[in-house]
């Protein structure tokens, strides 16, 4: 743990449900601001295992909870935990995300919270309670974001249909409800003229794919929400043997597909990669992305993909829908196969009209969606917290 000033320095404290939340999407936030003289620690279950987060935090912290939200655990010793913690570091703001992390944290530190000891803050990446969720799973969903709402003192949320959501629902005045554009790109690393053509060859070497033969890219967890089987039946209805179909990610679903993919005899055409460290490079030797999930946020592999200059083929839903509503890729409904095989033949036969596209969504995410942004927003709220009396 590194040693500041206590007298002067800010402590902030990030929580989240697992460590690859921290490590994937939010050092660069915790470096920021250690680098303004802040203490920034860490809190989720087995964060001690993770490298990246011990180098990147002052300080983390250990915590027995579940990424499922039925299991009994999550209301047994974490709450005491929080709340020690908390009580111990004497943080200034407690900042929040991932459903379990979240509502547990706030219903530990709400008389904290009262108190004055601390401000909580909680970011929400996409409610979930939508207009495509089963109604009775909405309806709980919703009370549960009432209760914790009076829990917290700002709302954070990443899309315009959640914003509306938050508002219309009352979650919290609205003054406390702040919209942030996603939690940032760092368009240094997706970055089109950093992927080097050696890098690109080497892909292709591996996959044994012609450079000319074209390959569209899913960057996604295997599970229910994502419909891996809707981009499986929609590549095998192009029926062209040349292109390529690549997955990058991990998931219970993941040895189903694989068996749907040999079921539909695409299975020579079809690469299951498993989690990756090279996903610039994949997004820029694909001609398009996709994500057919039913719930997103704002996908983070989606802005990748334009920050890459590579356009998307995704469903009409929050989230997705806000980040190429202004052209940079295709959007479908939710489940419909047919829709998903006419883009990607869209994208096959208009190559020059698809790379316009994601040169345009490039543009966007400089505009709205950079990681530089998002911090100064963050800036802001953390500035607000701090000075005011709520």
């Amino acid at each position: 743990m590194v040693e500041r000033d206590t007298k002067s320095m800010i402590k902030l404290l990030i929580v989240t449900s697992v460590p690859s939340m921290l490590s994937a999407f939010l050092l660069p936030f915790a470096s920021h601001f250690r680098n303004q003289g802040w203490q920034v620690d860490a809190m989720a279950y087995k964060i001690s295992d993770s490298t990246k987060c011990q180098k990147g935090f002052n300080h983390i912290w250990d915590v027995e909870w579940s990424r499922n939200p039925l299991v009994l655990k999550n209301f047994m010793n974490a709450p005491s935990r929080v709340k020690q913690v908390v009580e111990q570091g004497k943080y200034d703001i407690v900042h929040v995300h991932t459903p379990v992390a979240s509502f547990v944290s706030r219903y530990a530190l709400n008389s904290l919270r009262k108190q004055g000891k601390c401000k909580l803050i909680y970011t929400a990446h996409g409610f979930h309670f939508h207009p495509n969720g089963n109604p009775l799973k909405n309806t709980i969903f919703l009370i549960l974001e009432k209760l914790a709402g009076a829990w917290t003192d700002y709302l954070v949320v990443i899309n315009r249909e959640d914003e509306e959501a938050a508002i219309r629902h009352h979650l919290l005045p609205k003054e406390r409800i702040r919209y942030m554009p996603g939690i940032g790109v760092d368009l240094n690393y997706y970055n089109p003229y950093t992927v080097s053509e050696s890098a690109l060859a080497r892909l292709h070497q591996e996959l044994g794919i012609a450079r000319e033969n074209p390959m569209f890219l899913s960057v996604a967890e295997f599970s229910p929400r994502k419909h891996h089987r809707d981009i499986l039946k929609a590549f095998a209805k192009l029926s062209r043997p040349n292109v390529h179909l690549a997955f990058a990610g991990c998931g219970p679903l993941l040895e189903e597909m694989q068996q749907l993919a040999s079921d539909l005899h695409i299975q020579s055409q079809v690469h299951f990669l498993g989690s990756r460290d090279d996903i610039p490079t994949l997004i820029r030797a694909s001609v398009a992305t996709i994500l057919a999930s039913e719930q997103e946020g704002l996908p983070r592999c989606v802005m990748e993909s334009l920050s890459l200059e590579v356009p998307v083929i995704g469903t009409n839903i929050r989230g997705t829908q806000e980040l190429l509503k202004y052209g940079s890729g295709l959007l479908v409904e939710v489940g419909d196969v047919d829709g998903l095989a006419s883009a990607m033949d869209w994208i096959l036969k208009n190559p020059q009209d698809a790379q316009s596209m994601g040169k345009h969504g490039r543009k966007m995410i400089e505009d709205f969606y950079a990681l530089s942004h998002i911090i100064k927003l963050h800036e802001a709220l953390y500035s607000e917290a701090i000075s005011k009396d709520n």
